[in-house]
């Protein structure tokens, strides 16, 4: 009963760009989130986070901050952005803002002080390097967007390194200038009412001290994505990283009841360090390990179970099915598995994470090689690694451009808007949007779901089965994976069951022993 709120609470990501738009720009902005709040209440989450929305270029849609503290004009101002705060506050839930303390704009202040000359106060709030002896960059650090990660600056005559595009300069965060400049900006925040923060790209904070080369990866092969050509050894995830993470952390504890959340693409093992000593780093090292999974049962369970077991002591799970970066999840696994994706989503053990529009079905939508907006594809293209399929407006209802703009959105909208939107599915008892708010209600009537223990019961014939118990209540969920009719015979001690939900959406009048499983069917049960 003493659980934080995000530990109990359900997150919701919203792309602002995408979400709502109320101007008829085309470009989702803060009132049209305000706008669509009782959406977010009915279907029953707790916190709304919201992409980066301060000043920018838009090189990379925002995550090329020009200033920290402030909003871009294209999302509203500080009027619109201190209502929807009071709003949202209003409504019951929190707000947490995305967190791009890795790099700048190259048009930031800070950075047009630090390139304008070799020994200008602020030259060392960024990461140059002279060049290598042949002229060349400083080492063989690729970029994630393609090509090298230094970029020469021929006025001041050295390369200054860029992770992602040559507009996104790294910040020194070894400086300790740096680091308190941003822990600022995050009070700058928190006293706006802000709850918390999704930090991006956490551990790349830090880069190895000696600049030594990364290593080459066996398992690159031709077609993939420069950025695999190498094994981030040294360009990321450094020891130094943790005590710069436990300051970030310092300064959101300074407010009460806030939150610290880390983007964080590393296997299990690495994931975990970033709790922190002593649980002094991120509270939700965000976990992605469902989001790269197979199909199968037993790969799952064992996804799952793996996590379980290195989480350290007092360390809380979360989940992420799907978010900005990642194609849709009814993409990736195929529609018919979505609606089981969402029961394993809010029924494991943690916080979940929800992507906006996942809760409609809403799949990756083709764009046209003329309408690409995404830098990586531009700097790549063809090897599909465009994430404009996912970041596609929100499907309202059936009106032009699926309500979400007047004018001509920034993207095209999905061609099955008319019969995939809020509206349509609504008024219809058995569509995935019902199935999330039936979910969503469910863990809320169950403390079981929502902060009880975890056990996986059986992951045989492709049949995932686990309990989630607490106290004197037990919920056992059985997920059919497979692309057939299953009968799942429960164990002798849970041989009294009731069932609560199917994801049929459908009289789930089964107590077994024997539980019956159509195609693609998840049942959850309460043990009698």
């Amino acid at each position: 009963m003493n659980a934080k709120w995000w530990q109990r609470g359900i997150f919701y990501q919203v792309y602002p760009r995408s979400f709502q738009d109320t101007n008829g720009n085309g470009i989702g902005d803060l009132e049209g989130i305000r706008e669509r709040l009782d959406y977010l209440v009915e279907l029953g989450i707790d916190a709304i986070w919201i992409s980066p929305i301060y000043p920018s270029p838009m090189a990379d849609h925002g995550y090329d901050v020009s200033d920290y503290c402030g909003i871009d004009p294209v999302f509203g101002d500080f009027a619109t952005f201190d209502r929807l705060v009071e709003d949202i506050h209003a409504h019951g839930l929190k707000l947490v803002l995305d967190f791009v303390p890795n790099h700048t704009s190259n048009q930031h202040p800070w950075f047009l002080e630090s390139s304008s000359s070799c020994d200008n106060p602020k030259r060392d709030w960024y990461i140059w390097r002279d060049p290598a002896p042949d002229g060349g960059p400083p080492n063989n650090w690729v970029s994630y967007f393609s090509g090298s990660g230094w970029e020469f600056h021929e006025p001041t005559g050295q390369y200054y390194y860029h992770a992602y595009l040559k507009e996104q300069p790294d910040l020194n965060w070894r400086n300790p200038e740096v680091r308190e400049e941003m822990h600022n900006v995050l009070r700058f925040w928190m006293k706006r009412g802000v709850d918390g923060f999704r930090v991006d790209v956490i551990w790349h904070l830090i880069k190895d001290a000696l600049f030594r080369d990364d290593p080459p990866n066996p398992d690159y092969k031709p077609g993939d994505p420069e950025n695999n050509r190498l094994i981030q050894a040294y360009s990321a995830d450094q020891p130094e990283v943790h005590p710069v993470i436990a300051g970030l952390r310092r300064v959101v504890d300074e407010y009460p009841d806030r939150v610290l959340i880390g983007e964080i693409y590393l296997p299990v093992s690495r994931l975990v360090t970033y709790y922190g000593e002593d649980l002094g780093g991120a509270n939700l090292p965000f976990n992605f390990q469902l989001i790269g999974a197979g199909g199968h049962a037993k790969d799952l369970s064992k996804i799952i179970m793996d996590y379980e077991a290195a989480l350290p002591p007092g360390g809380w799970p979360n989940w992420v099915l799907g978010n900005h970066d990642q194609p849709r999840i009814a993409s990736r696994i195929g529609p018919e598995f979505a609606p089981l994706a969402g029961m394993l989503l809010l029924t494991l053990r943690g916080t979940p994470t929800m992507y906006y529009g996942d809760e409609l079905g809403m799949e990756d939508v083709p764009i046209p090689k003329r309408a690409t907006q995404d830098p990586w594809e531009i700097n790549e293209p063809g090897i599909g690694v465009s994430r404009d399929p996912e970041r596609t407006p929100m499907q309202w209802d059936a009106s032009p451009n699926a309500g979400f703009t007047t004018g001509t959105p920034w993207l095209p909208v999905s061609p099955d808007y008319a019969q995939r939107n809020v509206a349509t599915l609504d008024a219809d008892p058995r569509s995935m949007l019902t199935l999330h708010r039936r979910l969503i209600e469910l863990r809320r009537s169950h403390p079981a779901l929502e902060m009880g223990s975890y056990r996986t019961v059986s992951d045989e014939d492709e049949v995932l089965v686990y309990l989630r118990e607490l106290d004197e209540q037990r919920v056992l969920v059985v997920l059919n994976l497979s692309r057939e009719a299953r009968t799942f015979t429960l164990p002798e001690e849970m041989s009294a069951a009731r069932a609560l939900l199917s994801t049929r959406l459908d009289d789930p009048d089964r107590s077994g022993p024997e539980i019956r499983l159509r195609v693609h069917e998840g049942i959850i049960l309460e043990i009698e």
